[in-house]
């Protein structure tokens, strides 16, 4: 996971928002929690569970896969991480707030990840906004594909 800090006083406003939502969900604020919260927040790639869980582990936090997922459902619920379905694959994350909006590019060949910002699809969801008399509260675009990489690293061979 590629490390992207936030500034810390964002990050205060975040970590605090998030201890506000265990509280009024009279959830403990336990080290394994917070844990996890600092391990996503510090990271600005795409991850699943599972690898959420491996780095935690190598930086010995003692902590359960069944907490993690559980932990990433909090932090779903509370809007600071976002969940994605890219395909058959397993659910990917990442953490969200006060993040631009993005969109993803989903290669079929080497399952490569590519985020692209463009402002004309914003402009597009405020247009189909105004016309349907709808408050969007955030939108989700994947496009898939197939890249056109001749050498892709990534790419599975064919059997």
């Amino acid at each position: 996971m590629n490390s992207s800090p936030l500034p810390k006083e964002q990050l205060e406003v975040v970590r605090q928002r998030y201890l506000d939502y265990l509280k009024e969900k009279n959830l403990r604020q336990t080290s394994e929690r917070l844990s996890i919260f600092e391990e996503v927040y510090d990271t600005a790639d795409h991850f699943d569970a599972d690898e959420l869980y491996l780095k935690l582990t190598e930086r010995d936090v003692a902590v359960s896969r069944a907490t993690v997922y559980n932990t990433l459902e909090l932090l779903v619920e509370c809007n600071l991480v976002v969940r994605h379905q890219f395909g058959n694959k397993q659910s990917k994350y990442e953490r969200s707030y006060s993040f631009w909006q993005h969109d993803h590019l989903i290669c079929l060949d080497c399952n490569e990840l590519f985020e692209f910002c463009d402002p004309r699809i914003q402009s597009i969801r405020d247009m189909v906004a105004e016309i349907f008399e709808f408050e969007i509260s955030h939108h989700s675009l994947n496009m898939y594909g197939h890249c056109k990489k001749v050498d892709c690293e990534k790419k599975e061979k064919a059997s």
